[in-house]
């Protein structure tokens, strides 16, 4: 089976990202080191949310949800299981499927 994420990153200054992926860690990854245009601009990439689905259907509604809310709602969904924002990836230096 596989598994689907909807994740949320933040810069230091709490600029949100919200996106889909079927490889968290890899995406987290390509995020760290700058391989996407928003997040390198405005160095959005620490994971400080995620959900995990079963299925494509319900993460895509899921993240359409998620960006269709106001800032404040963002912030709280993060603030609601995360509220000192702590980075959640566990080691940023380390390329998928490689160990530490």
């Amino acid at each position: 089976m596989r598994t689907y994420y909807v994740y949320i990153l933040a810069s230091k200054s709490r600029r949100l990202y919200v996106g889909i992926t079927r490889n968290l860690e890899r995406r987290i990854y390509q995020h760290r080191n700058d391989l996407g245009t928003f997040t390198s601009q405005y160095r959005i990439n620490r994971l400080v949310h995620f959900e995990e689905f079963s299925h494509a259907i319900d993460a895509i509604e899921r993240e359409k949800r998620i960006k269709s809310f106001l800032r404040a709602r963002k912030i709280a969904l993060v603030e609601s299981k995360n509220p000192t924002w702590d980075d959640l990836y566990p080691n940023p230096s380390v390329k998928p499927g490689e160990t530490a």
